[in-house]
């Protein structure tokens, strides 16, 4: 009976809880949503140069739109423009390898302001470099923040985010732009 009525005034102790799984919050949610409308329309977007689909002009086309533009070989360029725009879409939709395709987003970004949008100005309504900027700041702040939680990168150490991550995606967004634009 004593122990008993030791163990009754005790202080209760400690249970060992395995933390609960963290539910999905409304950033995660809105971070996807972002994710989903820039990458999956970047996506679509390089699918017209590529492919010709949505109401894009294909390879050929395109490339001799890049060609009048200074590119040249002007079917190259829009292959690597149209193939960064999808694959890196893509990777921003499903949250894989966040840091590479916000890379990929910014780097065609400052390619299309520097040859084509810059001399318009700001304003998209005048052709100016406003969507353009919209994309790689986006892009940038994804990388930033992290894809979230409703990421195929959360298990990678990049899929959390951080300056890291923006640094390597603004870096080397930057450097394949200027290795574009100076060839």
């Amino acid at each position: 009976m004593k122990f008993i009525n030791e163990k009754l005034r005790a202080p209760p102790q400690p249970v060992d809880r395995v933390p609960a799984q963290p539910s999905v919050s409304a950033g995660d949610c809105g971070l996807l949503l972002i994710r989903l409308a820039f990458g999956l329309l970047m996506a679509g977007h390089g699918c017209q140069k590529l492919f010709g689909i949505f109401g894009g002009e294909g390879l050929t086309t395109t490339g001799k739109g890049f060609a009048g533009l200074g590119y040249h070989p002007g079917t190259v360029y829009a292959a690597i423009g149209g193939g960064s725009e999808f694959l890196g879409g893509l990777g921003l939709a499903l949250g894989l390898f966040t840091p590479l395709a916000s890379a990929a987003l910014i780097g065609v970004m400052i390619n299309a302001m520097v040859t084509v949008t810059a001399t318009h100005g700001l304003w998209e309504t005048q052709g100016g470099v406003e969507y353009s900027v919209c994309i790689a700041v986006v892009a940038l702040a994804v990388a930033a923040i992290g894809p979230g939680r409703l990421a195929l990168d959360r298990p990678f150490r990049w899929g959390k985010g951080g300056w890291p991550e923006a640094a390597f995606a603004l870096g080397v967004g930057g450097i394949s732009a200027a290795i574009v634009l100076s060839l």
